[in-house]
This record gives structure tokens, C-alpha cells and sequence, in this order.
């Protein structure tokens, strides 16, 4: 046996044969036991080995080969330990799909994309939100990777942010809930998935450097509470922290963030991940809560290498420290089945039904904004259909970055762009012209580029209809300068929509936009990112094959005079140079700040049409101290089947909380039409509360609370029920409370 192991070690591998014989392999021990069993064998360099990672793919810039165990074209790999059967963490981004990188000068590996984050927050489907995660983390498995750099749940404080469209909207419930279910998913193929960015990653500009400033009961209730949730809701075995910093100190060698908040607070037993570039220290990165430095190669040097190993000799990071940054990381890798259920590349893909998961989840995102006139679902019969714009003929836009995922059937439009970092620019090849003329019946279906505004209106003067779509690119490293659609498509958008009624805009954009042209087009689809599938998502429900069910998860304002910040906080040109963000708004974000300010956005956060009605009745708020449930009817008051996502708000009489309204909880239900369902609603007593920083608590003050059943923030339709609440004091870790 000591020969065999000789050979499996050179070849950086054990069979399962092998690992049987390992104390730690009996899968009836805890993952804590295995570990302390596997601890107490290893060396002080196998330790040291588990809290350094390398990327995955060539450097130009730091004239740096990939790893030689990493996958290739990836985001890295942590060294394992052959002889005692610890495997090598090969990780990928991430949140929808398997991404390449470094591919500009290779073949990329071809893999089934997610639509965009924001827009499966967008189908406030918790069930679909899990069955993606599990199809990407099953994709990841196939290709050999058993780390996944995903969910993001960053809130959307800034809505010019270039990587908004990765995640998950402007609510801290609905962002943590769907995050949580995304992280679940993705780890029920015996994966590792990755919480990021903790915390106030919210700009790209300066996004190095960039501090941001916030009290800790604003972030409390915000970003924080929205990765609290997915905490408590799915355990994700790692955290990645943020490269900006939070009120002085850098995200990753932030003892408040890491020692206090996540580790202390909240219990978090997994470990700690640094983001690519994000660690700026050995002794401080570890001793304020860092347990594994990934892609050393972007640091200025190697922390976790000889620079920890030095510490730890010297006193200044105690063994013990150490000790626990790597019985974290084992920990995890027995408990998220990485020990027991190796991965092995180029394993088999159900491509098809992949890509039907992909194309159900585009379905649900689409939100329809505007339907004048009941112009959709388009109508069967017409004779002349005109489609413009955004490269339909050929594909759909994707978001750029880390997280870009290419898909099979190569790219669908070239010579976009920029052609190297952040970019390339993808379209997925999914033609919604085509998919339109697939639907359209016996209708001439033509498609003009709309580079031209005036040749575009003149064609549009001359259909039936016209579907029209317009884009907008958003990537890692960059933000947008404002929020208009770039390459002068306002101007194109108002003349075609003058020149016919029947103008129906699709947009397909990495988040909220303006509308200047919003009275002069029939119908808005909110396409968002839609994914591998997503010409054909469009098409079926611009033909009504579906009913449009997706309610928005960020609030579309009518100016940027809206904004908290009108002008975006530093050099968009530039995301080294540093920034001082004051974040005074709190957790009065997105819709909270509106709200806040009797400002009334264009399109409400929550706000989404449906091609039938649904109506709310029979609303009873029962609470026995500050354990509240909701309970209401919902009927399909239509003749077509449909999905409705009724929506509970909260306010406190007394408004002291942030801001007049706080989602405190929604469902989403499939209703045929003329059908009524009966839903209970739970409500988390964290969202009747606020928190308190010295205390260290969340406290429900004595008094009114009004429970308002919505089809949106701020509808004025709202049925609306009023109880009590004694005052309560919640501790940290959960949901159990004293009075």
C-alpha cells in the first residue's frame, strides 16, 4: 500500500480504495470530527497549502502561467493534500453558469447560461431561483469543479453600477431569500458556493480603493440583513469578502465584518475567501478573520504564503489562528460532500434540459411595464411585423466580467467591442427574430438594424407592428456614466414609436433605465440578461404562448434627480483611483428612499403586469406577541391562466424606522383563470424591528404596525390591516425573542 499511495500522491490523486483506509473516510462521523482526525496528521506546510489560491487561466499582466493543477481557463485552484486525501478546491465563476476566463486568445469552454441575477430576482420565484443553482452547480461538476464564486447578494444602492445585473435587487428580503435559494441549489451537487461581496460592493468606480461609509445600524438592516438571510437560509460553505472598504478598513482584513459580524454574530462555521486582488496583508487579513487568499497572483504578493508562515513563526498570527482558517476549509469540504464525492472533468451535460431551465427562468424575469390598449400578447392574424434593433436577428446580449458564461453554438455576434477585458461583448445565440417567426403564423416578418432612426421609422409607418429592442452592455470594472441607453437608441425608440402605435420595446439591460420615450411605445417588456435560451423566452411571450409573471426588483425612477446620488461618486474611467462613499441614506435603499422622500419612481419596485387580473380579498394579520402571519385570497379574476405575486408591506405608525415601507414577505401562485387560493405569509420579526448598536440587538418598539397586501411598493390599492406589537428585544443569531 505505501508503494501505491507513493504513485497516487505523485499523480496528485487517491482512489476511493485508498481513501477508505483514512480514519476521516467513514461518512458517519461528523464533518467536525473527520476533521480533527485529519488535523492532527498534517504538517505545518499542508496547512499553509489549504489558505493559498491560485488563478486558474494566464496573466498578462503579471506575466504569470496558470497553475499547473488548475482547470484550465478558470478561476483557480487551492492545493490539496494527496496523502490524506484532501482534495484541490478547483473553483469557477459563477452565478449563472460556468465561466471562461483568459479566453480571448483560447477556445471557451461552452457551457448553458442563467439569465442575468437580477433578472431571476426579477421572477420573485424562490422554487426556479433553486432549480438554476442546481442546474449550473451540476454543470459545474461535469466540467470538474467543485467551488462556485456565487450568489451575489449586494443590494443595488447604486443603479449605474456596472455589475448590478449579477445581483439581486434594491430589497434586502427579496435579495437574501433568492440568493439563499440560488446557493442551495448550486449546493446540492455536493459543491462549495460562495456568498459575495461581504459587504458594500455597490460601485464599480474606484472599487479598490473605494471606502464606504456607513453607520452599522443602516447596514445592519440593509446589505447585511440581506446576507443574514441567506446565511440562516443555506449555509453556504464560503464567504468572499469585498475589495472596497467599509469605514476605513478593507472588506478583507475587516475584524468588525469578519471576526464580529459573520463569524461571532451570526455563526458562520465556513470559511473566509478573499476576492481576487483583495488582500492587502498577511497579519491583519488573518488575524481580522481572512482564512484563504485566493488568486495570489492579483495581490501585490503572495500574503498567505511565505509572509503568514513568517507570522505564524514570529507570534504575530497565533498557530491557533491559523489552526482554525484550515479546520474551517476542511470542515467545509467535508460537509459539502467535496471529500465523498469527488469531481472528474468532462462528464456528461443534459444540454437540452439545461437550457429548458434557463429558458423558464428568462420566461418568469420578463416583466411587463406597459400593455396600452391590450397590444400584447401580439395577435394572430396580422399581416406585417417589423423587428429592429439590438442584433435580434442573430442573439441576445449577456452581461460582461468575471461571470461571463459562452455558450454552445459559439458567440452570435463578432468584432464587438471591447475584444479583451472586461470584455468580449457576448450575444448567446438565441435569435429572437427567428423565434418570432416561428410564432407569427402566416405574418411577413422582416428585420431592419436600426442604425438609422429616420429609415427605422419610416419601415415601422409601414407594419402592423413593430418589436422593437434595445440594449445596454454592463460589465465587472466598469459603470455606466448615467442612466440612459447608450449609442443614441432614446432617439431611435421615439421615432419608431411615433411613427406606429403599435411599437412594442423589449429591453435588454444589465438594470433600470430611463424612459423619456415611455408615452410614445404601446407596450414594455423588461427583458433584462435573458440567458442561453432567451430569444425564444421573448418571443413566447410576446405571442402569449406565456403570460408575463416577473415583477421588478429595483425601482425605475423617472430622473436621476431621484437618486440618492444624482452624480455618480468618482472617475467612472477609473476603478483604482480612491473614493469616499457616504452611504447616509442607510437602509432607506431603492424603494425605502423613494418612499422616504414622496418621490414616485416611474415604475415602483415589486410593480409587473399580466396579460389577465388578479384580485386581493379577505386580508387577516393574526400575532401572538411578534410572531405575525398574513393570510388573504388571491382569484384569477380573468379567462387565462396566470401567476400572481401578491406582496406584503409593513410601516410603523410612528415612522421610526428608515423609511415608510418594508417588504415583509410575498408569494408567487400559478392561478387558472376564475380560480381563488387561500396564502399564509410568515413574517420575520427582524423586519417589524430595528437594530440597535449598542445594545447589539434587534428591538420591536411598542406600538402600531400596518400590514398593507400590494401589488407593489406604494400602491395606493393597498388592502391594509393594523395590530399591536409589544415591545420585543431579538437576539443576533436567529429569530427567537424575549419580552
Amino acid at each position: 500500500m505505501r508503494c501505491g499511495l507513493i504513485v497516487l500522491t505523485a499523480l496528485g490523486w487517491l482512489n476511493q480504495a485508498s481513501a477508505a483506509e483514512f480514519a476521516w473516510s467513514d461518512p458517519g462521523l461528523t464533518p467536525a470530527q473527520r476533521t480533527e482526525a485529519v488535523m492532527v496528521q498534517m504538517t505545518q506546510e499542508e496547512k499553509l497549502r489549504l489558505v493559498r489560491g491560485y488563478f486558474g487561466a494566464d496573466l498578462d499582466f503579471q506575466h504569470s502561467q496558470k497553475h499547473p493543477q488548475a482547470r484550465a481557463f478558470s478561476a483557480g485552484v487551492v492545493e490539496g493534500i494527496p496523502r490524506l486525501g484532501i482534495p484541490a478546491l478547483f473553483e469557477t465563476d459563477a452565478g449563472i453558469g460556468v465561466a471562461t476566463q483568459g479566453s480571448g486568445k483560447n477556445q471557451p469552454r461552452e457551457r448553458t447560461a442563467l439569465p442575468s441575477g437580477l433578472a431571476t430576482a426579477a421572477t420573485w420565484n424562490r422554487e426556479l431561483a433553486y432549480q438554476g443553482g442546481a442546474m449550473i452547480g451540476a454543470e459545474a461538476r461535469a466540467s470538474g469543479f467543485n467551488v462556485m464564486l456565487g450568489g451575489a447578494a449586494n443590494l443595488i444602492r447604486e443603479p449605474r453600477n456596472g455589475r448590478n445585473f449579477e445581483y439581486a435587487g434594491e430589497d434586502p428580503l427579496l435579495a437574501g431569500v433568492m440568493v439563499a435559494q440560488q446557493i442551495r441549489g448550486i449546493e446540492s451537487n455536493h459543491l462549495i458556493a460562495t456568498m459575495k461581496h461581504f459587504a458594500l460592493n455597490a460601485q464599480e468606480t474606484g472599487r479598490m480603493a473605494l471606502d464606504a461609509q456607513i453607520d452599522e445600524a443602516g447596514l445592519r438592516m440593509s446589505d447585511l440583513l440581506a446576507m443574514q438571510f441567506v446565511i440562516e437560509q443555506a449555509n453556504p460553505g464560503a464567504v468572499m469578502c469585498a475589495y472596497n472598504q467599509v469605514n476605513g478598513s478593507y472588506a478583507c482584513e475587516n475584524a468588525f465584518l469578519l471576526n464580529q459580524v459573520l463569524k461571532s454574530d451570526w455563526q458562520f462555521q465556513g470559511f473566509v475567501m478573499s476576492d481576487w486582488g483583495a488582500t492587502h496583508s498577511a497579519v491583519q487579513a488573518a488575524n481580522s478573520g481572512l482564512d484563504q487568499e485566493s488568486g495570489s497572483e492579483f495581490d501585490t504578493q503572495p500574503f498567505f504564503g511565505t509572509a503568514l508562515a513568517t507570522a505564524v513563526e514570529q507570534g504575530e498570527v497565533a498557530q491557533s489562528r491559523l489552526d482554525d482558517m484550515v479546520r474551517r476549509i476542511v470542515r467545509t469540504i467535508f460537509a459539502k460532500g467535496l471529500f465523498d464525492y469527488p469531481v472528474q472533468e468532462n462528464q456528461t451535460i443534459d444540454v437540452a434540459g439545461h437550457e429548458l431551465v434557463s429558458r423558464t427562468d428568462a420566461e418568469e424575469a420578463i416583466v411587463l411595464l406597459k400593455n396600452r390598449n391590450h397590444l400584447l400578447p401580439l395577435k394572430t392574424g396580422m399581416h406585417k411585423i417589423l423587428v429592429i434593433g439590438a442584433h435580434a436577428d442573430v442573439g441576445v446580449l449577456s452581461g460582461g466580467g468575471s461571470s461571463q458564461v459562452y455558450p454552445p453554438g459559439g458567440m452570435a455576434v463578432t468584432g464587438l467591442e471591447p475584444a479583451s477585458w472586461p470584455g468580449p461583448v457576448v450575444y448567446f445565440p438565441s435569435a429572437p427574430l427567428a423565434a418570432i417567426k416561428s410564432l407569427a403564423s402566416l405574418a411577413e416578418v422582416s428585420y431592419y438594424d436600426g442604425d438609422d432612426p429616420a429609415v427605422a421609422a419610416k419601415l415601422a409607418a409601414a407594419s402592423e407592428a413593430v418589436i422593437l429592442f434595445a440594449q445596454q452592455w454592463s460589465t465587472e470594472s466598469r459603470d455606466a456614466p448615467d442612466l440612459h441607453l447608450p449609442d443614441h437608441q432614446d432617439e431611435l425608440i421615439s421615432a419608431v414609436g411615433e411613427a406606429n402605435r403599435n411599437t412594442v420595446l423589449v429591453l435588454e439591460t444589465g438594470g433600470a433605465v430611463l424612459m423619456p420615450w415611455v408615452n410614445q411605445v404601446g407596450a414594455i417588456l423588461q427583458a433584462w440578461y435573458p440567458g442561453t435560451r432567451g430569444g425564444e423566452a421573448i418571443a413566447r411571450v410576446l405571442f402569449g404562448v406565456v403570460n408575463p409573471s416577473g415583477h421588478l426588483p429595483v425601482s425605475i425612477v423617472q430622473s436621476e434627480a431621484q437618486l440618492v446620488r444624482p452624480v455618480l461618486d468618482g472617475d467612472p474611467a477609473d476603478s483604482h483611483r480612491g473614493v469616499r462613499v457616504d452611504y447616509s441614506e442607510g437602509a432607506a435603499v431603492g424603494y425605502k428612499w423613494l418612499t422616504l422622500h414622496n418621490s414616485t419612481p416611474l415604475f415602483a419596485f415589486g410593480f409587473g403586469l399580466s396579460y389577465t387580473e388578479f384580485r386581493y380579498a379577505n386580508l387577516a394579520v393574526h400575532c401572538a406577541a411578534v410572531q405575525c402571519q398574513v393570510s388573504f385570497t388571491v382569484t384569477n379574476t380573468g379567462h387565462r391562466s396566470g401567476k400572481a405575486v401578491p406582496q406584503v408591506y409593513v410601516s410603523a405608525a410612528d415612522h421610526h424606522w428608515e423609511a415608510p415601507l418594508r417588504l415583509a414577505g410575498w408569494d408567487k401562485i400559478a392561478l387558472a383563470g376564475g380560480q381563488s387560493r387561500r396564502v399564509a405569509l410568515r413574517i420575520d420579526p427582524r423586519l417589524l424591528a430595528t437594530f440597535d448598536s449598542h445594545d447589539k440587538s434587534w428591538q420591536v418598539r411598542a406600538g402600531q404596525v400596518q400590514f398593507r397586501l400590494s401589488r407593489f411598493a406604494g400602491d395606493n390599492q393597498a388592502l391594509t390591516d393594523t395590530v399591536f406589537l409589544p415591545a420585543t428585544v431579538l437576539p443576533l443569531q436567529n429569530q427567537q425573542q424575549r419580552q
